[in-house]
């Protein structure tokens, strides 16, 4: 039994196939430019407002470079993934730690009303677990103090609010497609944005800041003559990556979304009388195709249902170690004091689309029993 895989049939394999036997360029190109197309044709928006990377690392770092000055300061919620952190460092502004609410595990917006400044010009909310939960709120807020938006919806592809697709509305929004994500191109990600001077910035910035090479990419052409007038990365989607993507796209609303949500909604009918354990709140707004299933075992009683799963050959993990408790990011000299309690309570479960139900029903039985729940 696996915590999270990469599912891969042979689609992908001969898509793949084909283009290392036939295309004769591995490297960013048309694939990639195709991949683009069919993003925005998913999301129902111009293809010229995707832009397919190599991580969503690099999504994140790529759009606050391109949004931000040094110095400036980003609200983000600590419980995150590191990357979220460390593109924002990375590109020399400031990541200012938040709390979460305790029912969604999103960040608090009245916590961070208290940690504006004047240099805060950022607010990266992150779709934990693929729920984007009081997203409007987020919205009204940065409209309040002329924040931009950087959606941090690793998770949350293929997930919706008020209807719409994230991705589909809102400032800067970024995907991961890395190898347990809702889709995956092995490696990869995308930023989505409507604004025309980001794009243009976001666009050359993943292949070294060379202006205008994306077009010459998608048509077998490369720039031998050019000017670079900014920092750039080397971060580029390659056509290996977009071929596998382009066939997962295809398989996530036939196959991959029905199966995590029946997954999902399995593990929620098995323990919700379990009073030992709590649930992470859906928005009402919020449609999700789960990435993970994290639950707080309450009562001090997470190490020990992890190490009995783990002694049954259940992989469980833990996300996410807080990122103001980490060394490079204050050792957690602020205090977050919801972060903080959920942290020793998270426990997450196995979730991916070749995870039988069956092996839902053992996993809760393995907890159910454990706990003394029937």
């Amino acid at each position: 039994m696996r915590l999270s895989k990469s599912v891969i049939s042979q689609s992908e394999v001969s898509a793949v196939t084909k283009l290392l036997l036939e295309d004769g360029y591995l490297g960013m190109g048309a694939e990639v430019g195709y991949f683009e197309e069919e993003i925005g044709s998913y999301l129902g928006i111009p293809a010229s407002n995707v832009v397919c990377v190599n991580t969503g690392t690099s999504a994140l770092h790529l759009s606050v470079d391109a949004l931000l000055n040094p110095g400036d300061e980003v609200l983000v919620p600590s419980l995150t993934f590191l990357s979220s952190y460390q593109a924002i460092s990375g590109a020399r502004a400031v990541p200012v730690s938040c709390d979460v609410y305790e029912s969604t595990l999103t960040i608090d917006i009245e916590d961070a009303e208290k940690r504006i400044t004047p240099k805060t010009k950022a607010i990266m909310p992150v779709h934990y677990a693929g729920n984007p939960a009081y997203l409007e709120k987020v919205y009204t807020f940065a409209k309040k103090y002329r924040l931009r938006v950087i959606e941090d919806a690793a998770h949350a592809f293929g997930c919706s609010y008020n209807g719409k697709k994230i991705g589909s509305f809102g400032d800067v929004v970024c995907f991961s497609f890395d190898g347990i994500k809702n889709i995956t191109s092995g490696e990869g990600g995308a930023i989505i944005t409507s604004d025309d001077r980001i794009l243009k910035i976001i666009k050359d910035s993943r292949l070294l800041s060379i202006e205008k090479d994306s077009e010459k990419r998608y048509s077998g052409n490369r720039s031998w003559d050019f000017d670079v007038t900014r920092q750039g990365y080397r971060y580029h989607m390659s056509n290996i990556f977009a071929a596998i993507g382009r066939v997962q796209l295809r398989r996530l609303e036939t196959e991959f979304a029905p199966k995590r949500k029946q997954l999902w909604l399995k593990y929620l009918s098995l323990l919700s009388s379990n009073s030992n354990i709590k649930f992470i709140k859906q928005d009402k707004d919020a449609s999700i195709t789960p990435h993970i299933f994290p639950i707080r075992i309450v009562n001090g009683q997470r190490s020990s249902v992890k190490k009995m799963l783990e002694s049954a050959n259940v992989p469980t993990g833990l996300h996410y170690k807080p990122n103001h408790l980490l060394k490079f990011y204050g050792s957690g000299k602020n205090k977050l004091p919801v972060t903080e309690m959920v942290y020793t309570e998270l426990l997450t479960l196995p979730l991916h689309p070749e995870l039988e139900v069956s092996d839902v029903e053992f996993i809760c039985s393995l907890i159910n029993n454990h706990l003394k729940i029937v």
